[in-house]
């Protein structure tokens, strides 16, 4: 049966069936983010790996070996937290090359990009025999994550029947906790392989590598990319294939006119400063900036550390992280059954409030029960990662996959690529703000800095409230009429915009 999509969530406007062949697409495509949570989740784990610090960093290693080792400050080291970070520098550089390969290419060759520096990155990595060498593998593989977040979450919307886009789109986030579940299970069976364990894990990235680069072989690139390009047959028979329908002239004319309004832009980055731009615009960067400032990548990348720090043993603090995984993979599930139907702010004010309360609880036992040395007693140390579990379950319905979402589907197309550019750069580097500052955060603030990301989730909580819209079973092409002109606070560059346009008309 057809699903009915509607431009503005009530009048139907365009048909689509949800046919085996998007799916397939969906899935695939969504292998670039298992890489980016493969990427996350690997390198928490293998820095606390002795075999990986004994020959890379160590003086790190000596400093864990001591009897009286301050639990916050043993992982403080500047070179330890590039390692993690030089990846997120390299992406935020990437994504705005990836944005011009993106607009003229298209999204199917920038995922391939993205394979193929995934592959040299993880060869080098794997293959590390000095710091250089590692760290250049990483920025290689930074490449690749700007390249794969700039074009999957586009590719994504793009395809998707407005009505399912936000639950397809999500698989994107999905694929990320998969791969971050499946770097902890590598990470959990490779600390005992020695002296190379951390090598089988680095080189793991290379598998869904390989899938995204031969998978993209055989997914259609988007109608709208196709257009965009002046290949307006190849996008109309591309349309009717992942509507599965045969009546597409109506959202076919749809695009066919953004991408014309959109050829007449030759700056599109000049473009995001006017008026009509900004509201996307500041919500896109301001989105980024909350995702990283909730904490969630600080427990993420170092949670078998940070539970080593609150007094688990190596292996336990693998298990736990392992445990948080799954968490994490199934909470995005409900991400993606929900925010279609309840829609998108409701997702972001229930986590806000369900994150801040994990996040006092947390900063509180390690305040009152963790002290500089020592261990937190057996029943604290339980309710810490019930409650790290807990607060994972609210991020990963949330503001994990509206990050990229609602970016993804704001922009207008003459400046989508661009747009979506900026804010994959400002995720990233907000992303090298936190990794490169977490362990020295974690020394010098000690539990104070889970109050300081709660601090955090109350502004972002508030933001939403009053600044992001709904913008629910709305057509992706519908935006400024459905979404931005009715908003309260930004309809006003709307309004701008406008009269600047009757002010050139009459010059």
């Amino acid at each position: 049966m057809p699903v009915v999509v509607s431009s503005d969530g009530n009048a139907p406007a365009f048909k689509a069936k949800m046919t085996v062949y998007v799916f397939v697409c969906v899935v695939i495509a969504a292998f670039g983010g298992l890489i980016f949570g493969y990427d996350i989740g690997i390198s928490g784990g293998v820095t606390a790996m002795d075999d990986f610090l004994k020959k890379f960093f160590p003086t790190v290693w000596e400093k864990k070996q001591h009897v009286h080792e301050n639990n916050y400050c043993k992982y403080d080291n500047q070179f330890l937290q590039l390692f993690t970070s030089s990846l997120y520098l390299a992406a935020l550089v990437a994504s705005f090359l990836a944005s011009a390969v993106c607009s003229k290419l298209g999204r199917k060759p920038t995922m391939q990009f993205a394979s193929i520096f995934f592959l040299i990155g993880v060869g080098l990595t794997a293959g590390a025999v000095n710091i250089f060498m590692l760290i250049v593998g990483r920025i290689l593989l930074g490449f690749g994550v700007g390249f794969g977040n700039q074009a999957v979450p586009l590719f994504l919307s793009e395809i998707a029947p407005a009505q399912l886009r936000g639950g397809l789109n999500i698989v994107f986030q999905l694929m990320v906790t998969i791969g971050i579940f499946i770097a902890n299970l590598v990470n959990y069976f490779t600390a005992t392989v020695h002296p190379n364990g951390w090598r089988i894990a680095l080189g793991g990235a290379a598998v869904p590598a390989i899938i995204l680069l031969f998978g993209s072989l055989i997914i259609c690139e988007t109608p709208t990319s196709l257009i965009e390009r002046n290949k307006n047959e190849e996008g109309k028979e591309a349309l009717r294939k992942i509507r599965g329908v045969e009546d597409i002239n109506e959202e076919y004319e749809s695009i066919v006119h953004a991408c014309n309004i959109s050829n007449q832009v030759k700056d599109p980055y000049r473009k995001l400063l006017k008026p009509a731009s900004r509201p996307p615009f500041i919500i896109g960067m301001l989105l980024q900036l909350f995702q990283q400032f909730t904490g969630i990548n600080a427990i993420m990348f170092y949670a078998p550390v940070l539970f080593q720090t609150v007094g688990f043993g190596s292996d336990a603090a693998l298990l736990s992280a392992v445990i948080t995984g799954v968490i994490n993979v199934l909470s995005t599930f409900v991400g993606i059954y929900l925010v279609d139907r309840t829609g998108r702010r409701f997702l972001l004010l229930q986590s806000s409030v369900h994150m801040l309360i994990c996040q006092l609880i947390i900063g509180i036992i390690l305040a009152k029960d963790l002290g500089t040395t020592g261990t937190l007693g057996k029943p604290q140390a339980l309710v810490v990662v019930i409650f790290v579990c807990v607060y994972v379950m609210g991020f990963a319905w949330s503001w994990g996959p509206l990050g990229w979402l609602i970016p993804s589907e704001t922009f207008p197309l003459e400046t989508r690529t661009a747009g979506f550019a900026v804010a994959v750069s400002c995720n990233m580097f907000f992303t090298f703000v936190i990794a490169q500052a977490f362990l020295s955060m974690l020394c010098g603030m000690r539990s104070g800095i889970f109050f300081f990301f709660s601090a955090w989730i109350i502004v972002m909580g508030l933001f939403a409230m009053f600044f992001i819209p709904e913008t629910k079973g709305v057509a992706i092409d519908d935006m400024r009429e459905r979404v931005w002109k009715p908003h309260w606070f930004w309809k006003r560059y709307m309004l701008a915009e406008d009269d600047h346009q009757d002010l050139e008309k009459r010059t």
